[in-house]
């Protein structure tokens, strides 16, 4: 693998969004690979192109991010750490353009319903696109007066558009959680500090099975922050659920818990274990 392969790390859109964002602000000595899906991405790092792929799975105001969480268990990949991206929108017009000029803006479905207060301010039309940088894109290949954009500061940089009005998102709290995903697992180890182990699990199909299978958190005082159930397989009595708890799963407190798990599944298969991320801690201060 050369040099540069191990120092890429690959995202799911065009370069300027979010994610490429993310990539950058957690790794600013790396170069970013964009993707056209979340295949694709998987399938860079499978296939060396890149050392790790940056995957947004959840945000503060819009919720979990569609479908990934199907996706994840099936792309043969560790989550080796998190990031968490604080998100500032900007709304973006080609130079020389005011904002009383715009009468569209383009952007993702989740940026335009984080913007509705700038949008009915100013009587702004708001139009759906596949992503908030290819919209920066097409604008600025526009070159029209009338229309704006949705997205990052960086994908106003990276297209030569002017930011009309910055951060305007309608809450301030809104931050994307990203999970770092390579092809090996990296342990930080039992007596490295807060840790979160993922898994996925699908509990037997018998009466109380889920409140039987997570007893044995509650008793061993493992701290479980996660629980997302999806369907599998096409059928309404198949359930993969997916998990995240503050433990390392080496602890005799999660091995307990793990076992008694396993006794009402299916199966359960970690997904991670990784060092928690330090903003875990200022939202627990906030909380209390």
């Amino acid at each position: 693998m050369s040099k540069n392969k191990r120092s890429t790390v690959a995202f799911q859109g065009v370069a300027g969004a979010y994610s490429d964002l993310a990539c950058r602000e957690a790794f600013p000595e790396h170069t970013t690979l964009p993707c056209p899906t979340f295949a694709d991405t998987f399938a860079a790092v499978e296939e060396q192109k890149a050392k790790w792929a940056m995957i947004p799975i959840e945000n503060s105001v819009a919720g979990r991010v569609a479908d990934i969480h199907q996706m994840l268990p099936h792309s043969g990949l560790h989550f080796v750490a998190e990031h968490f991206q604080r998100i500032h929108h900007q709304l973006l017009g080609i130079q020389g353009t005011k904002i009383e000029n715009i009468k569209k803006v383009y952007s993702h479905v989740h940026a335009l319903s984080q913007c509705h207060k700038i949008l009915r301010e100013f009587g702004i039309e708001a139009v759906v696109h596949a992503d908030t940088a290819g919209a920066a894109a097409e604008i600025s290949a526009q070159n029209d007066r009338s229309v704006g954009a949705i997205a990052s500061i960086l994908a106003a940089k990276t297209y030569g558009l002017e930011i009309l009005k910055s951060n305007i998102e309608d809450e301030d709290h809104n931050t994307t959680r990203f999970i770092l995903l390579a092809k090996q697992p990296i342990d930080p180890g039992l007596n490295s500090g807060p840790v979160v182990t993922s898994f996925v699990f699908r509990v037997r199909n018998v009466p109380a099975a889920l409140h039987k299978a997570l007893g044995g958190f509650a008793t061993n005082g493992i701290n479980m922050t996660k629980l997302e159930s999806y369907m599998v397989g096409g059928t309404f009595t198949a359930t993969q659920f997916y998990a995240e708890v503050e433990a390392h799963p080496k602890s005799p407190s999660l091995e307990n818990a793990l076992e008694e798990l396993a006794f009402f599944s299916r199966e359960v298969r970690i997904m991670g274990v990784f060092s928690a991320h330090p903003f875990r801690s200022q939202l627990a201060k906030k909380a209390n």
